[in-house]
């Protein structure tokens, strides 16, 4: 059974790039367009880790992260954001996410090990 990713992501050739990579490495891939359609998804579907954008339209992925937190959701989510400030990363991990990828500092393929170590573990 393919391990289910939900990609949170607005810039669209970024999504279709991650889309397209986790596909070919065999995941069930599945895209937000912005943060509301990201808690949607999650509440309607069981996801084995999400990836998230932090700017997003309509619900940043710091809302995101509250929301699942206030609704007692659990799931492995990997921030990934051009949002570098140290205290981004430690508000996103007080809220939860298990870990925080500079875009600009991490290809797609990074990114695309990342995920599979964080859907092994």
């Amino acid at each position: 059974m393919a391990k289910k990713i939900l990609i949170a992501e607005d810039d669209q050739p970024m999504a279709r790039a991650l889309e397209l990579k986790l596909k070919k490495e065999g995941f069930d891939v599945k895209v937000a367009a912005n943060g509301e359609e990201a808690v949607k998804f999650i509440e309607a579907e069981k996801f084995d880790l999400v990836l998230m954008d932090l700017m997003m339209p309509k619900k940043d992925g710091f809302g995101v992260l509250e929301d699942l937190k206030a609704k007692g959701i659990t799931v492995p989510i990997i921030i990934t954001s051009n949002l570098s400030q140290e205290e981004d990363k430690r508000k996103t991990k007080e809220l939860g996410a298990q870990d925080f990828l500079v875009k600009s500092d991490t290809s797609i393929i990074e990114i695309v090990q990342k995920v599979k170590a964080a859907v092994e573990k």
